[in-house]
């Protein structure tokens, strides 16, 4: 049976090029979605603030409070798929 023997210098050279393949894989692998639509991603945020800001609001508007939280929950969820279309 034979031996297959590497040089240290093959040995290096092929762990610096794992350990860059490595270490890209792993960036792409880590970086949500989101983090490429940075106008989607505020929106989401500020979508999610005024619907909290609703949620806090006395609920004494005539209906006007629930109709627009149900418009903000709609609006947050069409964020949401864009952004998931957007990251394909």
């Amino acid at each position: 049976m034979s031996e297959f023997k590497l040089s240290r210098r093959d040995s290096l050279r092929n762990i610096a090029v794992l350990g860059v393949a490595g270490a890209a894989a792993a960036a792409f692998a880590t970086v949500p979605a989101e983090a490429a639509q940075p106008h989607m991603s505020k929106a989401l945020s500020d979508l999610q603030a005024a619907l909290n800001q609703l949620q806090a609001a006395l609920p004494d508007k005539g209906g006007h409070r629930v109709k627009a939280m149900e418009l903000v929950k709609g609006a947050i969820d069409e964020t949401a798929k864009g952004m998931a279309v957007g990251a394909m």
